[in-house]
């Protein structure tokens, strides 16, 4: 199956992208210039991505005691990502770029994540280049940022270490002035950096001429001692190899090096780091430590770094989203082809008639249609976000401060509702296979592997739920929560006029209504611990909630349509999440309403 379709149905016709080419930004732009952008990443993805899915998850990355091996492909891969210009996309034309919508950049970028999420199309280069273009000096978007978009250098995100993992508040990386007049640095204040970083995604390769990690550290106090908490985390751009003013290599490599690769149950072909920043393997002037520029103000690095962090956790749901759409096409394919069992009649099964395909069976259309709600409701969710993108940096200013917000609160959402309902997606798509599900002939599995980790990539759902109920929706007084609930009472008071969509409309009515109430009960103590102790059912329940408003919508917006096929597999993805999805938030609410404290009270002894 192709993709193309169900992206220019939600595209075109449902999010209405063409209009963005109304704004000055996007004024060259067309459905002409988006779709040859689309047959381009296709055909490279295709071509690049799709055949060596494979092979990268076979071939692992390997040190060799100088340098990360990979795979040829992958190189072939990253080098006709770069040329596409993909890269840069979203960018002033003044630097290389198309400026594109990012609404078509995300959709572009589903491409390579369906075809092998693990070669990577430059998501942390993107994400690491787009932080400097807004927290950048002059001379760091120049000489880093502009060397990313154009491919020549790459770009990571050096966040988590050995002992703190998600929990930044416990980073012990440290960073010094290095020396009497580090200020003056054209590149930016000039810091020498001391400590290790676990998890860094591509964090050791061959395939760029340098790579640029963004790192957090913390710059000691007057007292000498790191600052407790946050408040003391600072960023800084801390080259593979030392660069003039010019972007040009010195020969001097700085004092990074690898400390190991982490094995990952999926995302193979990606290499995945231990790192350690300072340690002395590669002085830099004949002193350790690794040099690294300072990024905006001292102590502010995690505002700076939220902005790459939110990007990423948007390019997390997305590739979720895909490989569960990858999985869905696959156990489509294979339930129409293969034959197995017989219909039931009145007097049971006739063992002289003809086997059936698979597909024919009701169980099997279970789940399928499950996948396909999962999965294609994803994607809306998805490209929904990257419109809120668009509208928050072209709109006008109420209408960008709203989309601002909407982002707050969706964030979270587009991040961990692909990451779980998507991989039980290709669960049921390797239960569709049957016993060749659990194989190695067929891709279902890796399909699993791969998507399992995106629960953990970007925050685990722990930590995504939290946020959303502890800060998105509190935030600003609950105004993006009252903005979400608007958008949401628009599509049903559109849906309830028909006949066909009342019942959905009312028990999205009835859902929106409870989500509400179930988050005053929450906090009606104001005591955090009872609050958050169930914050994960509410963000399944809130996620649920959203899903089933884009799936109406986006059923509204197919009535206009020929009702063929296409229009049917809508309606019918639809019904399925209200018949049975949504129902499941009665379940999840109730222990979020209640404050039940099951989980939490329970003593560790007692488990």
């Amino acid at each position: 199956m192709s993709l193309r379709p169900t992206l220019d149905f939600l595209l075109y016709h449902w999010l209405d992208a063409e209009s963005l080419n109304q704004r000055p930004r996007f004024a060259d732009h067309s459905r002409e210039t988006f779709d040859a952008v689309f047959d381009t990443c296709e055909r490279i993805a295709r071509e690049k991505y799709a055949p060596f899915n494979r092979t990268v998850d076979t071939q692992e990355p390997h040190f060799d005691g100088e340098k990360v091996i990979l795979p040829q492909a992958t190189h072939d891969a990253q080098k006709a990502y770069a040329e596409s210009g993909m890269l840069s996309a979203a960018q002033d034309y003044e630097i290389g770029g198309m400026q594109l919508p990012y609404t078509v950049e995300a959709a572009a970028n589903a491409f390579f994540a369906m075809a092998s999420v693990s070669i990577g199309s430059g998501l942390l280069t993107t994400g690491n280049a787009n932080l400097l273009m807004v927290h950048g000096t002059d001379m760091q978007k120049n000489v880093f940022a502009r060397n990313e978009f154009s491919g020549r250098f790459s770009g990571t995100m050096c966040l988590s270490e050995p002992q703190a993992g998600s929990s930044l508040s416990d980073v012990t990386t440290r960073a010094v002035p290095d020396g009497d007049g580090f200020e003056a640095d054209p590149l930016g204040s000039r810091y020498r950096l001391k400590g290790n970083k676990m998890w860094i995604s591509a964090g050791e390769h061959e395939l760029t001429e340098n790579i640029i990690h963004l790192v957090l550290a913390k710059i000691p106090g007057p007292d000498g001692k790191l600052i407790a908490g946050t408040r003391g985390i600072s960023l800084f751009i801390v080259p593979k190899k030392m660069v003039n003013t010019r972007g040009e290599l010195t020969g001097v490599r700085n004092d990074v090096a690898l400390a190991g690769l982490n094995h990952k149950l999926g995302w193979r072909g990606t290499t995945n780091t231990l790192l350690n920043f300072g340690e002395g393997k590669y002085p830099v002037d004949g002193q350790a430590g690794a040099v690294g520029y300072l990024v905006g103000k001292p102590h502010e690095g995690l505002r700076c770094m939220f902005h790459m962090m939110n990007e990423a956790r948007i390019g997390v749901g997305t590739a979720a989203t895909m490989l569960g759409i990858a999985g869905y096409y696959a156990s489509l394919d294979y339930a129409k082809n293969r034959p197995q069992g017989r219909p039931v009649g009145v007097g049971g099964k006739d063992a002289a008639q003809p086997q059936i395909r698979i597909i024919e069976h009701a169980d099997v259309k279970r789940m399928l249609l499950a996948q396909k709600a999962y999965c294609e409701g994803a994607l809306a969710l998805e490209l929904y976000c990257a419109r809120l993108v668009d509208e928050h940096h072209t709109a006008d200013a109420q209408a960008a401060d709203d989309a601002r917000l909407l982002l707050e609160v969706l964030t979270p959402i587009a991040k961990s509702w692909p990451s779980e309902w998507c991989l039980e997606a290709n669960s049921l798509a390797i239960q569709v296979h049957g016993g060749y599900g659990y194989t190695r002939d067929f891709l279902v599995e890796q399909y699993w592997r791969d998507n399992r980790l995106n629960m953990i990539h970007e925050g685990t759902h722990g930590i995504q739920a939290m946020d959303l109920l502890g800060r998105k929706v509190l935030m600003e007084g609950g105004r993006g929560l009252q903005l979400l609930a608007a958008r949401i009472n628009a599509t049903i008071e559109k849906a309830i006029q028909l006949p066909e969509f009342a019942v959905h409309a009312n028990a999205l009515g009835k859902a929106l209504q409870r989500v509400g109430s179930a988050t005053k009960a929450a906090w009606a103590t104001g005591e955090p611990g009872e609050a958050l102790a169930n914050a994960v059912p509410y963000m399944q329940a809130f996620g649920h909630t959203v899903l089933a408003w884009l799936w109406l919508d986006v059923a509204l917006a197919s009535l206009s349509l020929p009702q063929d096929a296409p229009h049917a597999g809508r309606i019918g993805a639809m019904r399925y999440f209200y018949h049975y999805e949504l129902p499941k938030i009665d379940a999840w609410l109730r222990v979020v309403e209640t404050r039940d404290l099951t989980c939490a009270d329970l003593p560790e002894e007692a488990f």
